[in-house]
């Protein structure tokens, strides 16, 4: 990735940018790239890393657990095991950021890790180029549904946001109000 990624990020741009590069390099780390090649696996995979690299950035920019989980729609036990390594995928992610933290954040390119990874194949095996070309396609289209999906939780959150900014100016505008029965209530009774 050429742009900088915060490891502390602040804001929604940077938590993107860290949740970005953790699933990329969690997915392209050696253990995952090869439990991704039990095709029966990989999309639980995929979905995992997802939330776990998530969670991670997420955590990193200081949201609580039920503000993560809210956010991704996910239950707080979920985001917690995660989080705390119990899951292999929680486990990956954070090697993987602990990495950026030794190292700083370094991700060859997809195309990079797909010729090392596969490079004999496709040249001795073309039939299995195809193959290895649709699975990457499988792997990409499941990346951009979680971009979606996390682009829907961002709006459905600015929403509540608003609506909880028009109910807090409403409390208030009650709250004055009442305030002002209350006064002349008192003022009433004085003079009675």
């Amino acid at each position: 990735m050429s742009e900088e990624v915060p490891l502390t990020p602040v804001g929604r741009d940077q938590i993107h940018k860290l949740e970005s590069a953790l699933l990329i390099a969690s997915i392209f780390s050696p253990t995952v790239l090869k439990e991704l090649e039990n095709s029966t696996e990989r999309l639980t995979w995929i979905d995992s890393l997802a939330v776990a690299a998530a969670a991670l950035a997420r955590e990193r920019a200081k949201m609580s657990i039920p503000q993560i989980a809210e956010e991704l729609g996910r239950s707080e036990a979920t985001i917690r095991n995660h989080l705390q390594g119990k899951t292999k995928a929680g486990q990956i992610v954070r090697e993987t950021y602990e990495r950026f933290l030794r190292e700083g954040v370094k991700i060859p390119s997809a195309i990079e890790l797909f010729k090392e990874k596969y490079g004999e194949l496709i040249e001795a095996k073309p039939e299995e180029t195809e193959k290895l070309k649709s699975e990457l396609e499988s792997v990409k289209s499941q990346l951009e549904e979680y971009k979606s999906k996390t682009k829907e939780y961002e709006a459905k959150v600015e929403e509540y946001e608003s609506k909880l900014k028009d109910y807090e100016k409403k409390l208030s505008d009650v709250k004055s109000v009442l305030s002002s029965v209350i006064e002349a209530l008192n003022k009433l009774s004085s003079e009675l």
